[in-house]
């Protein structure tokens, strides 16, 4: 099987695998509230939280709440008043965790500095001025790994620029002269076959909505670009 279509298979197994183990209370939010989001709307689980009974429904790839009849919906985020942890925050994290040694890395550039013992996978698009500012950071920090999926999303010519790369005799070079100097890499041979509609579909079936994300080791992801003191914080924390 190839590695997309079993990323897809997986999150379809996790999904159904919640269905089946939500009480006969969150089934009956389910069916409520599902025809009120809409049909553009893909309802993954309803569980009932500890937060004043509300019932947290995962939906396209988010999370949103509503009460135990389905009339009312809270959008945003639960913060204990007390300690202020974020608790939509610290699920959604949970939520979209992977796992590392599963990412079909044929598919990415990969750049080894140093022992390389510490390793990130950051899905970029040649376009995207933060993942530009994120290969700054990353000049700086050393013994470590960088597994880079070109996921051109921002732009009908990143698809363009990120086959030029792919087809470069030196990939990482040429990705780094075109994010960090702005060198344009030469035009790729009309026969070089690039991974870009599947990256574009692990992306998806991962939701990855923006450029920078940056996914570690231990399978949590950071959205967005991040400084050298926060992504050396990061690294030290995963065992």
């Amino acid at each position: 099987m190839k590695a997309s279509k079993w990323i897809a298979a997986l999150l379809a197994g996790m999904i159904s695998m919640v269905a089946y183990a939500e009480t006969a209370q969150e089934a009956a939010v389910r069916k409520v509230i599902e025809p009120r989001l809409g049909p553009e709307a893909k309802v993954e689980s309803v569980t009932r939280t500890p937060y004043s009974g509300l019932f947290e429904i995962q939906v396209n790839g988010d999370i949103i709440y509503t009460d135990a009849k389905g009339e009312y919906l809270f959008v945003g985020r639960v913060v204990d008043a007390r300690t202020y942890q974020d608790y939509t925050k610290a699920r959604l994290d949970d939520i979209n965790k992977v796992t590392f040694g599963n990412l079909p890395l044929e598919l990415a550039m990969k750049e080894v500095k140093g022992n390389g013992k510490r390793v990130i996978a950051v899905f970029e698009d040649p376009n995207c001025g933060y993942c530009k500012r994120f290969r700054r950071t990353l000049e700086s920090v050393n013994n470590i790994t960088v597994y880079t999926f070109m996921y051109n999303i921002l732009s009908p010519d990143s698809v363009e620029k990120s086959r030029n790369i792919w087809c470069a005799p030196n990939r990482v070079k040429a990705w780094d002269d075109w994010m960090l100097n702005g060198k344009v890499p030469p035009t790729a041979s009309p026969n070089c076959v690039t991974p870009h509609e599947k990256v574009l579909e692990l992306g998806r079936n991962m939701k990855v909505t923006g450029t920078p994300t940056i996914i570690f080791a231990d399978g949590s992801r950071i959205p967005g670009a991040i400084d050298a003191k926060a992504l050396e914080a990061k690294l030290s924390s995963i065992k």
